[in-house]
């Protein structure tokens, strides 16, 4: 576990506190909430960029079979076998 120390605003703190923020799991979700935005904010980022670059998308068949390849990859990474 890491203990994180944060400097609020009196009345931001109070508020915060009031409204059930400032505990562990609270504070644990908002953290999780706002990694999940940031991860789509960059998605659509790069998806922007790979269409400015005229790279087409991937077709759903495509991406089944990268799925399975990374899958298959990592079982038998996990298994003790490198495919590579």
């Amino acid at each position: 576990m890491t203990t994180i120390e944060i400097q609020l605003p009196d009345e931001l703190a109070q508020r915060a506190k009031s409204a059930g923020l400032l505990s562990d799991s609270a504070i644990q979700q908002l953290l999780e909430d706002a990694m999940r935005r940031e991860a789509g904010r960059r998605l659509l980022e790069v998806a922007g960029q790979l269409q400015s670059a005229g790279i087409a998308p991937m077709s759903d068949e495509e991406i089944i079979a990268e799925v399975k390849a990374v899958r298959a990859e990592r079982r038998a990474r996990q298994a003790g076998t490198d495919t590579q």
